[in-house]
C-alpha cells in the first residue's frame, strides 16, 4: 500500500462504492464508473469496493487502475494483497425472491433500489476500510449503494473525515414519477402504476436521506439537479454529466454491406431497464407500424443485454430484431440509418444517445430521450414525442440522406466539445478540492 505525503496537493486516495465491477463498460452505470475511475486514475489512488466475482478482474484494466479492489464473491476466491488485487472472502451479490420483493414493496419502509443491494457484508467491508484508510473522499456510484453507508453505523461525512460525494445516476424518485405518470394513462398497466406510485414515494425519503448525509451531491444533468433539489433547500447539486470518449465512438465511413441499410433504425440499452422495455414496446406497437405502411422495407434492431420476456416477444414481428447481448455496439449503430430514442419514462442522460451523436448518427428522440443533453431540435436532433410525428421523422431523415448526414455532424459536433469525459472528470476533482480546503478549516 503506498502512502500519502501530506504535503501533496494533487494526489488523494479515493474510494469508489460501485454496484458492479465497472468492466467491461456495456451500458450506462458502469461506462459512467468506468471512465470516472479511468481518468482518476492518472493523478489518484482509486480503491474500489463493489460486488461482482474474481473471473471478472481477469484481464481487466481496473487492476492497472485501481491500488486495491475488494469484491464481494464467492467464499471459496483466494484472497491477495498486492497492487490491483482483490479480497474475495463475502458472499454474492444479494438477491432477493419474487415474493420477498412484492412483500418488501407493500410492507418495508424503504425503497426497491434501496434493498436490492442490501448487504451486511458490504457494509461491514466498508466499516474495515474506513478503519485501516484514510481517505480523502468516499464517493457512493448510485443509490444502490447508499444502505452501506447509511444503515451500519458508518461514522458521519458531515463530522468526520472521510468526505462523502453522492453520485445520484439519476434523479430516482423522478425516474419512478415518470413511470407512474406513463402506465397510469393505460389501464393494462395500473399494476406498474402502482408499483411505482409506492416506489416514488419511498425514494423521495430515502434519496434526501442520502444527499443530506453527502458533503456534496453530483447530478447528471440540470433536470436531474432540480428534482433532487426539490427534496430539500439544503441540497445543492453540481451537474457532472454524462459523458463519451469521442476516440472510440467515431463516425464511420465505410461503406454498410447490411441489406437494405438505409432502411433500418436501431435502439441500444439494458434491455431489462423499465423504461427501456417501455420504449421497444411502444416502438413496435404504434411507430414502426405508421412507418411501414410509408416504407414498407423499415425495419428496427434493439441491441443489448438482457432482453426481457416483453422485448423478447417482439422479435417475432415482421421488421423487428432483438439481438441480446453483443460484443460491440458500435457496429449496430455505424449500420444504421437512424438512432432512434423512443423513452417515455426516466432520468438522467442517456449515454446511447451520446454514443450515436458521437458516431455521427441522424437521431429521432422523444424529449425525454434527450432530456439533460444539450442539443437544439431540427440541428443536433430530431424531437418527436407521440407515434405519428415520430414515424414522420424517421421517414424523412430515410428519404433525406443529406439531412442525416448535416444532422449527425452537428451531433458529432457537440459531442466533441461538452461530453467528453476527459473534460467532465476534471469536475469531480474541483469538488475534492473544495471538501478538502472545507475539512482542513
Amino acid at each position: 500500500m503506498c502512502s500519502l505525503s501530506p504535503q501533496s496537493s494533487v494526489l488523494m486516495r479515493l474510494l469508489f462504492l460501485t454496484p458492479q465491477l465497472p468492466y467491461p463498460p456495456h451500458q450506462g452505470t458502469i461506462l459512467r464508473n468506468f471512465n470516472i475511475i479511468k481518468q482518476l486514475a492518472a493523478r489518484h489512488e482509486i480503491h474500489l469496493l463493489s460486488f461482482g466475482t474474481p473471473e471478472e478482474l481477469n484481464d481487466s484494466p481496473l487492476r492497472e487502475f485501481c491500488t486495491r479492489i475488494e469484491i464481494a464473491a464467492d467464499a471459496s476466491a483466494r484472497t491477495t494483497r498486492k497492487r490491483g488485487s482483490m479480497r474475495a472472502d463475502a458472499s454474492p451479490p444479494p438477491t432477493r425472491s419474487t415474493l420477498q420483493r412484492a412483500l418488501e414493496t407493500f410492507f418495508h419502509p424503504l425503497p426497491d433500489m434501496a434493498r436490492r443491494l442490501h448487504s451486511p457484508e458490504l457494509a461491514a467491508k466498508l466499516a474495515a476500510r474506513l478503519r485501516e484508510n484514510e481517505y480523502a473522499v468516499v464517493q457512493i456510484e448510485g443509490i444502490e449503494m447508499a444502505s452501506a453507508w447509511l444503515e451500519f453505523n458508518v461514522p458521519s461525512p458531515v463530522t468526520r473525515h472521510p468526505s462523502l460525494v453522492f453520485d445520484d445516476h439519476n434523479a430516482e424518485w423522478a425516474l419512478q414519477k415518470t413511470a407512474h405518470d406513463t402506465d397510469a394513462r393505460n389501464p393494462r398497466r395500473w399494476h406498474g402504476a402502482l408499483y411505482s406510485w409506492i416506489q416514488y414515494n419511498k425514494l423521495k425519503r430515502f434519496e434526501r436521506q442520502i444527499c443530506l448525509a453527502a458533503n456534496a451531491v453530483v447530478a447528471v444533468s440540470p433536470q436531474d439537479a432540480e428534482a433532487i433539489a426539490s427534496l430539500d433547500p439544503r441540497i445543492k447539486p453540481v451537474v457532472i454529466p454524462n459523458g463519451v470518449d469521442c476516440e472510440y465512438y467515431v463516425p464511420s465511413d465505410e461503406v454498410c454491406a447490411k441489406p437494405l441499410a438505409e432502411f433500418s433504425i436501431v435502439f441500444t440499452g439494458k434491455m431489462d431497464f423499465r423504461p427501456n422495455i417501455d420504449a421497444c414496446v411502444w416502438f413496435a406497437d404504434e411507430i414502426l407500424p405508421r412507418l411501414r405502411k410509408e416504407l414498407p422495407l423499415a425495419h428496427v434492431s434493439f441491441v443489448g443485454q438482457k432482453p426481457s420476456a416483453k422485448v423478447l416477444a417482439l422479435k417475432e414481428r415482421v421488421g423487428v430484431a432483438v439481438t441480446g447481448l453483443v460484443p460491440d455496439t458500435r457496429p449496430y449503430i455505424a449500420d444504421a440509418a437512424v438512432f432512434a430514442v423512443p423513452l417515455r419514462m426516466g432520468s438522467g442522460t442517456r449515454l446511447k444517445v451520446l454514443e450515436a451523436m458521437a458516431m455521427g448518427k441522424a437521431i429521432v428522440s422523444t424529449s425525454f430521450g434527450v432530456s439533460g443533453i444539450a442539443c437544439e431540435n431540427g440541428r443536433d436532433v430530431l424531437i418527436a414525442d407521440d407515434a405519428p410525428s415520430f414515424a414522420r421523422a424517421l421517414a424523412m431523415l430515410m428519404r433525406d440522406k443529406a439531412r442525416a448526414r448535416v444532422l449527425g455532424m452537428n451531433a458529432r459536433q457537440v459531442a466533441e466539445e461538452k461530453y467528453e469525459w476527459k473534460k467532465l472528470v476534471p469536475k469531480f476533482e474541483e469538488i475534492y478540492a473544495q471538501l478538502r480546503a472545507r475539512a482542513r478549516g
